[in-house]
């Protein structure tokens, strides 16, 4: 079968057309941005891909059009595509019908902590041998790849509550009928798609009814949201983790970059887990992969094992280089307590005495709106100076960010910013880049200009 993927560039759709060609179709695509690295990825894999949405497109001849969320009616194509009652599909219904329907599925949802729970869920089944196929929404470390097909019937996938298509405003996850779901957290998120946390909150309970009797739920006790959406029905078996009658951490010993700590469930010492991630927020990322891959038949001990050798994520604190004794850092984070858990998380690795210049772009749906800018400021507290982007950003930025006094600059010319950065930045200063984009290849200015100042 010929597939063509309209938004194939999105990580998502790219790993969509990844386990497409691998289980035997020819893949085709187009996006508005055909960029590096995806681009090159999915042309290793022999993938043809066109710049654009034109209707000219409609001659490749496809068999299928596998519809992205970012493609909206007035689209050329897709409206080419409906005149000519070419038969279409979401991007999570064709993954469910033609990959998930035959798998086990390990889903894992949740407002943070998505990408980098479930590559530890993917590693530690792939070093207990399960050779799993997976789904992430970022290139994990112990891996080449961010998707692939597998060689069992287990399947991890990131589970988005976001949107599914222009046709289908449900969120990607309903499509996935886990048999082992983890509840990672809930907060409020996408504010250009979601009222309201009880509006979210009735998506993840559409996720629960799909969850046979079976199947489990590993729930983050610690999340009064997850507890509402358990409590309109739950028909699974649950297991707690960030609870002393579940999962839990216990003599944790923090270090600069890594973690140290005993596994429990309940009153039962599982072993000790050695993990390079610093932060409470690690550690229960880490608890809820073991408590869902021992749902799926590995021996907790060996899970531990694995994740000592786990590498993280790419975007994920990831040091881009070190120029004028500077260190430039580049996360993912996005969300107010994401960019908090992030700075303190940095703050504890670094100690009292360095100094963190953080910059961020609120380049998110949610952050362009301005949902989220009163708690901008607490987010941004631990930081010694506070520098923002607020190009393509609709809402007043400097005056969200005024309780920073002195301590924050908001510029909207992105080369203004990086000198900005540079005049201030200092030997021994870690820089940390906060971004849910390129950010215009800010991680390399910031080098370049450290460097030959």
């Amino acid at each position: 079968m010929h597939i063509h993927i309209l938004g194939i560039c999105g990580t998502f759709m790219g790993g969509i057309a990844a386990i497409a060609s691998q289980a035997g179709c020819r893949v085709t695509g187009c996006d508005a941005n055909v960029y590096p690295p995806m681009s090159d990825q999915l042309r290793a894999l022999g993938i043809d891909l066109i710049e654009g949405y034109d209707a000219a497109q409609l001659g490749v001849g496809a068999d299928l059009w596998v519809v992205g969320n970012v493609v909206a009616r007035g689209n050329p194509l897709i409206e080419a595509i409906l005149d000519a009652r070419e038969p279409y599909i979401s991007g999570p219904q064709w993954l469910a019908e033609q990959v998930l329907a035959k798998k086990w599925v390990l889903a894992v949802a949740g407002t943070h902590g998505k990408t980098t729970t479930a590559s530890m869920l993917a590693w530690i089944l792939e070093a207990a041998g399960r050779q799993p196929g997976f789904l992430i929404g970022g290139v994990p470390a112990n891996f080449p790849v961010s998707a692939r097909l597998g060689e069992s019937e287990l399947f991890v996938i990131e589970a988005d509550e976001y949107d599914t298509a222009f046709f289908d405003k449900r969120s990607k996850f309903v499509h996935y009928r886990p048999r082992t779901a983890v509840l990672n957290n809930l907060e409020f998120d996408h504010a250009d798609i979601f009222p309201d946390l009880a509006a979210i909150e009735t998506q993840f309970h559409h996720l629960v009814r799909t969850v046979p009797r079976c199947g489990r739920l590993v729930v983050n006790a610690a999340e009064p949201a997850l507890e509402r959406v358990l409590a309109r029905g739950l028909w699974s078996e649950r297991e707690d983790f960030l609870s002393p009658h579940g999962w839990h951490a216990d003599r944790v010993e923090e270090q600069a970059d890594a973690t140290g700590f005993d596994v429990s469930f309940g009153a039962q010492h599982l072993g000790r887990c050695r993990l390079a991630l610093p932060g409470a927020h690690s550690r229960a990322n880490a608890l809820a992969a073991i408590a869902a891959a021992r749902h799926a038949g590995v021996d907790p001990a060996q899970a531990i094992e694995a994740l000592a050798a786990f590498g993280g994520v790419r975007r994920r604190m990831e040091r881009r280089g070190e120029a004028g004794g500077v260190a430039v850092i580049d996360d993912f984070a996005h969300h107010p307590t994401a960019i908090a858990t992030t700075v303190s998380g940095l703050r504890e690795r670094l100690g009292a005495g360095a100094r963190i210049l953080a910059v961020l772009e609120p380049r998110s749906n949610t952050m362009k709106l301005g949902a989220m800018a009163a708690q901008l400021p607490d987010s941004l507290r631990a930081a010694d100076r506070v520098f923002c982007y607020s190009g393509g950003v609709g809402w007043d930025v400097a005056a969200a960010l005024a309780p920073l006094g002195e301590r924050a600059l908001v510029e909207a010319d992105l080369g203004r910013l990086v000198d900005a950065i540079v005049a201030a930045a200092q030997p021994g200063d870690t820089v940390l880049v906060m971004s849910n984009g390129g950010f215009g290849g800010i991680h390399q200015r910031l080098l370049d200009a450290l460097g030959a100042r």
